[in-house]
């Protein structure tokens, strides 16, 4: 914005999510292709009373911080894909705000540990938020993938094979 000055954001996590994946490489690109695997959330003590009523939904929206992605690029690999596209047109971890976003079903709640499946995030992954899937609120008829049009049937076998993650890492 011309003339505007940046604004400084600073998020506090309210969890940490836990999964089987102790690293990004191997890890499924998408809850969807993650079908079974189990994790949970543990949400901190001070925000546990924010938990009210989420027991009544069976998905939930993460969103957290891709804490191990590298310094970003404006243009990108995807994993599906062997052409550059711009980040935006990507759910690349590696980007200007290294914010991700998962779909996970949530079993059950235990005082401040959320049992969640369908987990595509790396073990240890600091979570920001959480908000409730309700289909009337984000299912889109008639969506267009772009790019993806041609490469989703890869999704089940495609992995993280390790492009977005740490400073040392392939670029």
């Amino acid at each position: 914005m011309k003339g505007k000055k940046k604004v400084e954001i600073k998020y506090t996590p309210i969890g940490i999510i836990h999964s089987p994946f102790s690293e990004p490489k191997g890890v499924p690109i998408q809850p969807s292709a993650s079908k079974g695997v189990e994790g949970y959330v543990e949400i901190f003590p001070e925000f546990v009373p924010g938990l009210k009523d989420l027991e009544g939904f069976s998905y939930i929206i993460l969103l957290y911080h891709f804490h191990l992605s590298k310094p970003f690029s404006l243009l990108v690999k995807p994993y599906l894909d062997d052409k550059h596209h711009g980040v935006f047109a990507t759910r690349a971890p590696a980007r200007p705000n290294p914010i991700g976003l998962s779909i996970v079903q949530l079993l059950s709640i235990e005082k401040n540990i959320l049992h969640i499946r369908d987990v595509d995030i790396v073990d240890g992954t600091p979570l920001l938020d959480i908000k409730p899937y309700v289909p009337q609120f984000d299912e889109r008829d008639n969506a267009r993938i772009g790019w993806l049009e041609k490469k989703i049937a890869r999704l089940q076998i495609s992995r993280d094979d390790g492009r977005f993650a740490g400073k040392d890492k392939e670029k």
